[in-house]
This record gives structure tokens, sequence and C-alpha cells, in this order.
């Protein structure tokens, strides 16, 4: 049965949706987005989710569309309507619809579009064997902090990896690791000591990011928000990423090193766990 998606006011069926080939996403990925995870049909940490998208429309001069509650509203709607237990709500909002210009258009209304993915997230098979991934030079531009629609070297660093038989990037810059393609990015020190890239216009500041380093302060696990080199991450005891779409997944091999013994640690496994337990109680 086909999906459905919402788009600037109305439920449709996603065969019907129909953006303008004027639209400024399209043009000049002029727009933002957000992706909230579902576990159990309930939305996992909204709230910092509406936090980052304001952060995000605001560095773009662009206004929130619609108020919090009503786009609460439709993300519940489209889980309700496409039966998802498990998966992702992903929303974007484009500038709008004008002739093609640099120059911002004034008065234009926004695109706003959400649709719904199912997927299993919890019982991931990456997360139970653990990824591998190369390192890649990071050519992304410099405001990587704006969560934009601008996508297409992190999709190229995907497909060098795909290319080279793993399963991600981590992008390097001046020597030292950024975040993933899609994920911020985590070593854990023979110390223990989880190191990971510090907020700056350098990287997204991942809300599941946030989460996960609270779960860890709450352990009393020590954490170092700071640059690291791949050097540094091969001698690491173990490393993860963490994103909406994977949660906290285990890292078991970088540039075809293993790390430790080539399996997940328990690190990457017990901060997995907790964040899925946190989540699910503080869902909604």
């Amino acid at each position: 049965m086909a999906r459905t998606v919402y788009v600037n006011g109305d439920y449709v069926a996603e065969g019907d949706a129909k953006i303008s080939v004027f639209d400024r996403g399209f043009l000049f990925a002029d727009g933002v987005y957000e992706v909230t995870s579902v576990l159990g049909g309930k939305l996992i940490d909204f709230d910092g989710h509406m936090r980052r998208l304001k952060r995000s429309l605001g560095e773009l001069q662009m206004a929130m569309p619609l108020p919090e509650d009503e786009l609460l509203a439709i993300h519940r709607e489209l889980v309700s309507r496409n039966a998802v237990i498990e998966g992702l709500v992903y929303l974007q909002i484009t500038r709008g619809v004008a002739d093609r210009d640099f120059l911002y258009p004034s008065a234009t209304p926004q695109t706003l579009v959400l649709f719904t993915q199912s997927k299993s997230i919890v019982d991931s098979p990456l997360a139970k064997r653990g990824a591998r991934v190369v390192s890649v030079e990071d050519l992304r531009w410099g405001r990587r902090d704006i969560k934009t629609v601008q996508l297409l070297y992190p999709s190229m660093a995907k497909m060098i990896a795909q290319e080279k038989g793993v399963d991600d990037a981590w992008l390097v810059q001046d020597g030292h690791v950024t975040e993933g393609t899609s994920n911020n990015a985590y070593i854990v020190t023979r110390d223990g000591t989880i190191v990971t890239r510090d907020l700056s216009s350098d990287i997204l500041a991942g809300i599941t990011r946030a989460a996960v380093l609270e779960c860890a302060r709450t352990l009393q696990m020590k954490v170092e928000e700071r640059p690291f080199t791949i050097a540094e991450a091969l001698e690491a005891r173990e490393a993860f990423t963490t994103s909406a779409t994977g949660f906290v997944c285990p890292v078991v091999e970088i540039d075809g090193v293993s790390l430790g013994e080539g399996q997940p640690g328990p690190v990457a496994n017990g901060l997995r766990q907790i964040y899925v337990e946190t989540s699910l109680k503080a869902a909604i």
C-alpha cells in the first residue's frame, strides 16, 4: 500500500505528491531537514529535533513554517496513517518557489514536506556485527552545523565506502576526524575515555549525540570532546557512531585495521542498550 505523505498542508498518496521545478530546495539545496526516530509508534527526542530545526532555519534567515505543536500533530498523523511501529519521520523545509535567482526571494511561502520510512533500528544487523569504515577527505562546505539538504558530498563518500566493500566513511579534515557521512564519530581509548569531536561549525550537533553523551556521563564514564586522528582511532579499544537512524552503532574496522577483537565492544553495546531504554521511556 502506498505511503501517505504530507505536502504543504495536504495528506496525499506518495505518487500524487508534487513539488514545483522552481522550488529553491531543488534549484539551490536551499532548505533544511530533520529525521526523527519512531519506536513503538512514538517519537524519540522530538523536542531536541525541533530545537535544532529552529536553529538551522534561523541560520538561513528562514522562519518556522508552523508552530511546533502543529508539526508534532503532523508527525503523529503520518505515523498513524502509515502504521509505523519502528522507523523514521523525515521533515524538509525549503525557502519555497521563486524564479531562479541567487538572491533570496522575499515573502515566499515555504515548502513543507514530511514522509515516513518503516525500518528496523533496534535489531539492526549492522549494529550487531559492527560497521567497517574508511577515511575520506572532508570536502563539504564550511557550515556543517546547519542541517541542510546539501548532501551530495556525503553521498559521494558513502559511494566510495561501498566501492571499497565497507559500510561507511569517516571524514577527515586537517588530519582529524570530523564525523561520519551521516553520523557523529567516537573512539574509546585504552583507558576507557570516550572521545568525540567538539561542537563547532565543523560538525552537526547530533541530537542522538547529546543524548548518548548524557547517558555516558550518568554512568560516570569519562568523556572528552576534542579532535582525534585516524592514527589515534586505530589504537583505540573501540569506536562507534551515533545518529537518529542508527542510534549507537559499533565500528569494528577502520581503513582495513580491526579494532580491539574486531567485534562490537562493551562500551558501544552498553550505551546502545541504555540509550534505547531511556529513549523509550521518554518517547511521545
